[in-house]
């Protein structure tokens, strides 16, 4: 009803470097052309814990703002998760409403979950069994990471510029499956009495394949080369991730395939990124790669995530936390959401005008000097320190 569906939109636009081919360029205009005689698309907002709140109120007033400007109609309709979802009256982290409005929307942005507050729960109680279960109930099985280090904040990396200077990665991340889906799991003891614990990495061929192909149609949008991570030459299950994204690989003859061991990817990823353009891997090894990935860019705050399936509602959201300590006090980066919110109007609605001029909201704004304190790291002088109320007055002023 409100666009698209996730992948049909995403395989032509995943990356902003490369212009998407003629057949895929004129489908795209012919969605956008659609989206202004279309209903409202349907956002189930989740602003989640923290520095949720803070963050989401930023997008969602340039999502408004840009859309009575672009004629594209929202709906946003809030709904708890995580820690708010177990605070609420249902008293759990996915609550069964928050779900239902997920799934009868066209998509959904979600901030951040989390805090110490519930830290002392058991673990299948905690707020990230919000995230965890959302994301399989509607089987967004793909993870879109780019870590692209802006000409603006290159001096703001750990790293000297000239090891980080022109990064632009996109790690393609397995999400509902892996070790931390994977059955059976849990607590026991060892015969003598000893107290284990105890996971499962399990794939099947079919979950390999598919995101192996969002691999390859990504490296294809992208510079053709694709880099599989995985570690099989101890674990059975990584031997069989290799086997197929190599079987799958034959399919897509212009794409530069390379393999590589998790432990040396980690190293290679500090050591000299640039090597990287896309990378695919499991769920535990991704989520650790694109976690490191995003500290080449100076700070976690700057980047969104796109989480999608293979039809209906996909999950946009930010790569950082929820960051309870900074919570209420107004100095929050809400960049990363605005940037996930634009992965949205991209990926999800095809709209590539919308979300292109999103992104320049912020390049125009960072450009201007303006930052926020996770910002400042390594910069020289000459820049304003604002928090996250004026960086959204900011970023209207510059849409």
């Amino acid at each position: 009803p409100g666009g698209a569906t996730a992948w049909g939109t995403m395989a032509g636009v995943l990356s902003r470097r490369v212009a998407c081919r003629p057949a895929l360029a004129r489908s795209a205009a012919r969605r956008r052309a659609a989206a202004h005689v279309c209903a409202a698309h349907k956002i189930c907002v989740l602003p989640g814990d923290g520095i949720g709140p803070e963050i989401m109120s930023v997008a969602t007033s340039l999502l408004a703002e840009l859309g009575k400007r672009e004629g594209v109609d929202f709906e946003f309709n809030e709904a708890l998760i995580g820690g708010a979802g177990i605070d609420g009256p249902e008293g759990k982290a996915l609550p069964d409403a928050t779900l239902k409005l997920a799934q009868e929307s066209d998509s959904v942005l979600l901030a951040a979950i989390g805090g110490d507050k519930w830290d002392t729960l058991p673990a299948a109680e905690r707020p990230e069994q919000g995230l965890l279960g959302i994301r399989g109930a509607l089987d967004t099985f793909a993870n879109l990471r780019p870590a692209v280090v802006l000409p603006q904040l290159v001096d703001s990396s750990t790293l000297k510029r000239e090891v980080v200077e022109g990064t632009d990665i996109m790690v393609v991340r397995e999400l509902v499956g892996g070790i931390y889906f994977g059955e059976p799991k849990g607590f026991g003891t060892t015969p003598d009495g000893a107290r284990t614990g105890f996971n499962t990495d399990i794939y099947s061929e079919p979950e390999i394949e598919r995101i192996a192909r969002v691999g390859f149609e990504t490296a294809m949008k992208r510079d053709k080369k694709l880099c599989s991570v995985d570690k099989s030459n101890v674990l059975q299950v990584s031997q069989l991730w290799r086997e197929v994204v190599t079987n799958v690989g034959k399919e897509y003859p212009e794409v530069e395939l390379s393999h590589m061991y998790i432990d040396n990817a980690a190293m290679q990823l500090i050591r000299a990124p640039t090597q990287f353009d896309t990378i695919v891997t499991g769920n535990i090894f991704g989520d650790i790669l694109s976690d490191a990935a995003s500290m080449l860019t100076g700070s976690i705050g700057m980047l969104p995530s796109a989480s999608v399936p293979g039809s209906g509602p996909g999950i946009y959201e930010p790569v950082h936390g929820s960051a309870p300590d900074i919570a209420g006090q107004d100095i929050a980066n809400p960049l990363a959401m605005v940037l996930s919110a634009a992965m949205m109007m991209r990926y999800q609605f095809g709209n590539e005008s919308f979300a292109s001029k999103l992104e320049a909201a912020v390049d125009k704004v960072l450009d201007a000097g303006y930052r926020t304190g996770d910002l400042t790291a390594g910069q020289s002088d000459g820049f304003t320190v604002v928090g996250c109320s004026k960086m959204k007055e900011l970023l209207l002023e510059h849409l």
